[in-house]
């Protein structure tokens, strides 16, 4: 089990928050997709949505926006998931949470890494639910609003 804090938010598990609502799993491989939802289902998240393709992602993001998404970069189709990753952080200060799923951290641009969490494969799947239960790290742009309002 490996993950790695990055400079907006941190990796290290906390079992005091609570998970997100929905969340949309986008990862090619079917056994670690169907691990992820099951070990999701029995943390008590209901709606899961899961995605093996990056078009299947658009789609998804298109239709119903999740409070979170668990996002393999390294997809079959595409080798740069980080593109949905720049697609949700378009949807601004309420964008869904990332937590990229990779076995290569390093592959993923600085600036992308950035938006959420990395978790490296492999990774046991309940220190997901223990970073999906950490708060949600505000961006400096909201405290700055909050600090002059």
């Amino acid at each position: 089990m490996t993950h790695t804090p990055q400079t907006n938010g941190t990796c290290v598990p906390s079992a005091d928050g609570v998970l997100p609502g929905r969340i949309l799993i986008v990862e090619d491989d079917a056994i670690l997709a169907v691990t992820i939802e099951m070990t999701l289902r029995d943390a008590g998240i209901e709606d899961i949505e899961m995605c093996s393709t990056t078009e299947m992602a658009l789609v998804a993001l298109r239709a119903k926006q999740p409070d979170a998404i668990v996002l393999d970069v390294h997809l079959a189709d595409r080798d740069d998931g980080w593109t949905i990753a720049e697609l949700v952080r378009s949807l601004g200060p309420n964008s869904p949470r990332i937590v990229f799923s990779t076995g290569a951290p390093r592959d993923i641009p600085p600036e992308i890494a950035e938006l959420g969490c990395v978790l490296e494969k492999p990774y046991d799947p309940q220190t997901l639910v223990d970073v999906l239960r950490e708060p949600r790290r505000r961006g400096i742009i909201s405290r700055l609003r909050s600090a002059l309002s």
